[in-house]
């Protein structure tokens, strides 16, 4: 397969690479060329800059697929097809359970209400505009999707990842609990939401090789790319990095009532949990059926774990004096005592 990715060197699109060469397919990235890549030699470099509407390298050009990684505006999508229709047989579009209107239901699928965009113009926004205003987020994605079958119907797979972790994660989202109960001295108490909450997230190989397959399958339509392929809860997590780390910490659970009482803020004070009730029951409970049964599979949860603490202690050192989330310690331990 002759496959182009649009981008192809931040933290999905290096494992893309990697997998797509490893199946015997011809690479052609494009970008800007400003993010250094170590995907190897046999890898074709196209630039261009999407934000400016230049699309001059690919002119002419046919590919048999194309996977869109990390578009935040419909005008790149736009875009990228004035120069691509007709010149590619598949083209696969990475986007994100965001889209979703509401969190409340459990077990919703694919078909459930996405946000609407209502602002005047989509195409007019810039990425500097939506990551200073997240709210765009999620509307702007969904427009996204519906550009992109309007400018390729009926060969475009729209795949709606949830939060993605694993190795290169910069976000430290996921990565907060491993460093967190792995640095733990023993009897020390660490800060934890209810165990029995259910997770949602994917590792980020496990989205980037099935989007090559993907590809290669043709697949149509959309697909929420989140894991694992049991009910996860928070408690199996932790139970599984006190397996991998050897970590003698003591599990501190909280209830949801008591974090709130005490602003504790789910998601940023403790990272990945977003509470499982009322208009968050369904977050981490969204259905992921469809995946599964177009061929995702899941690494084990260990292997994500020792993976991310390998890739986090390889990082400078400065780096890693300080996680970009996750309660403070000083605070962490004000909240614990709490609990007594």
């Amino acid at each position: 397969m002759n496959l182009l990715i649009l981008g192809g060197t931040g933290f999905i699109g290096t494992h893309q690479v990697r997998y797509a060469i490893a199946r015997g397919h011809h690479v052609t990235l494009f970008n800007r060329g400003l993010t250094a890549s170590d995907v190897g030699t046999t890898v074709e470099h196209l630039s261009g800059d999407r934000n400016a509407g230049n699309y001059d390298a690919l002119v002419g050009r046919k590919f048999d697929a194309c996977i869109d990684n990390a578009t935040l505006t419909p005008r790149w999508v736009r875009d990228a097809a004035q120069v691509l229709k007709g010149h590619i047989g598949h083209y696969t579009f990475i986007s994100t359970t965001s889209v979703y209107a509401s969190d409340a239901e459990i077990g919703a699928d694919e078909t459930a209400v996405r946000e609407a965009y209502t602002g005047e113009d989509a195409m007019a926004h810039t990425p500097a505009e939506v990551r200073a205003n997240m709210s765009l987020y999620g509307p702007l994605k969904a427009f996204c999707e519906d550009e992109a079958e309007r400018q390729f119907p009926g060969i475009t797979a729209v795949i709606r990842p949830g939060l993605i972790v694993g190795p290169g994660d910069e976000s430290d989202r996921f990565t907060y609990w491993p460093v967190r109960i792995a640095r733990a001295q023993p009897g020390e108490r660490v800060l934890m939401p209810p165990r029995n909450h259910a997770l949602q997230f994917i590792d980020v190989r496990d989205v980037a090789e099935w989007s090559v397959r993907v590809a290669e399958a043709k697949l149509a339509g959309a697909l929420n790319a989140k894991g694992p392929d049991f009910p996860l809860t928070f408690g199996t997590l932790v139970d599984t990095i006190r397996a991998v780390t050897g970590s003698r910490a003591e599990f501190c659970y909280a209830t949801s009532e008591f974090l709130d009482e005490n602003g504790v803020r789910a998601w940023s004070d403790l990272p990945v949990w977003i509470p499982d009730e009322g208009d968050t029951a369904g977050a981490h409970r969204r259905s992921n059926a469809r995946a599964i049964a177009a061929g995702l599979t899941y690494r084990p949860l260990a292997t994500t774990v020792a993976d991310t603490l390998w890739w986090w202690q390889s990082l400078p050192e400065g780096r890693r004096t300080n996680l970009k989330t996750g309660i403070r310690a000083e605070r962490e331990t004000a909240v614990v005592a709490g609990l007594d």
